[in-house]
């Protein structure tokens, strides 16, 4: 089934490496390890190397967008797409136990920003950047509706990706269950939740930032234990997703250097 939301977005960006074109290269790069953030494949085709890009995406948990031939063409760079084009990450994912062991060696209790279908590559550039100077040990982001580690990621982090471990999962919810295993409780932003102020942020702590439309899904902000609000004084309601990381992230800070 044809992804007619996907053909309408704007190309992707595509620096070195990042693109990866034709089906013997794209089953040696799943093969390989290289992390893979998107996967195109010609809307029909059935073919054995085809099946075979599939059960490698399956296996590693990439996403498959099928799309027309038009798409493709559009988006590649060579010509030779031979109907499947794949995105690896520009740099290496992380996992959680390394976020968690980075706060362990320390010796400080885990403080992790979690978001929540993040779509722009600035948004998240900006939220990492911000993550390691607020002393966050870590990024957590969702493997599906939302941008990777794309090098304008990279590069809006302003090389804050080489010192802040980002996660990729499949699944933020179940993440957090699990995390809650581990001491941690979770406070997201909302604009109806209790002011910032009047929270209690210290203690090991994940904050969970929404998308830049809809703001934290449903299912996520249930697994909340608190709702955190930014008091704003102007005439519009919300703030960038990036913003309101950066405002809510420098509050734990305080609360924690008390």
């Amino acid at each position: 089934m044809r992804d007619e939301a996907f053909e309408k977005e704007p190309l992707i960006e595509s620096i070195g490496e990042m693109i990866i074109e034709g089906r013997n290269a794209v089953i040696e790069a799943f093969r390989a390890g290289k992390p893979i953030d998107k996967l195109f494949i010609l809307d029909g085709a059935q073919d054995g190397p085809i099946q075979t890009i599939k059960r490698e995406a399956k296996k590693h948990g990439t996403m498959i967008r099928f799309v027309a031939k038009e798409r493709l063409d559009q988006l590649s760079e060579t010509g030779k797409h031979q109907g499947v084009i794949a995105y690896a990450a520009a740099y290496e994912y992380a996992e959680v136990a390394d976020i968690l062991a980075a706060a362990r060696a320390k010796k400080e209790p885990p403080f992790i920003i979690l978001l929540d279908n993040i779509e722009d590559p600035h948004n998240l550039g900006a939220i990492i950047r911000t993550a390691n100077l607020a002393g966050a040990h870590g990024v957590i982001i969702p493997k599906n509706r939302a941008v990777g580690l794309t090098a304008a990621v990279a590069r809006t982090s302003a090389g804050a990706l080489n010192y802040t471990p980002v996660a990729r999962v499949t699944n933020l919810g179940k993440t957090m269950e699990e995390l809650k295993k581990e001491g941690l409780w979770f406070v997201c932003a909302d604009m109806d939740g209790t002011t910032m102020y009047q929270l209690d942020l210290t203690g090991p702590i994940g904050l969970v930032i929404g998308g830049e439309g809809d703001g934290v899904g449903r299912l996520v902000r249930e697994k909340c234990d608190l709702v955190a609000s930014i008091p704003m004084k102007g005439d519009i309601d919300s703030l960038n997703a990036s913003v309101a990381a950066g405002v809510l992230a420098y509050e734990i800070v305080r609360q924690r250097s008390k």
